[in-house]
């Protein structure tokens, strides 16, 4: 694991096209803008894990078998 300290304003760069800088900071709490593109998928922690976990309740095993019976319902 990395670990950077950043500023008010400042940014950091993952690969070429990701881009992650700081817009606030507050006591507690950090407000972070990600520029990345579209086909990167960006969650918080908690929602992916609970994303992961309701997947795995359904017996689905993988994003992508998710994403095919979605656009299944979807037809």
């Amino acid at each position: 694991m990395l670990v950077l300290q950043r500023k008010k304003n400042q940014s950091i760069m993952i690969g070429s096209d990701i881009e992650l800088s700081v817009l606030e900071v507050g006591s507690n709490w950090v407000k972070l803008a990600i520029s990345a593109p579209k086909d990167i998928s960006i969650l918080r922690k908690e929602l992916a894990e609970a994303a992961k976990a309701n997947r795995e309740s359904a017996g689905v095993s993988s994003l992508d078998s998710l994403k095919k019976m979605i656009k299944k319902e979807e037809k």
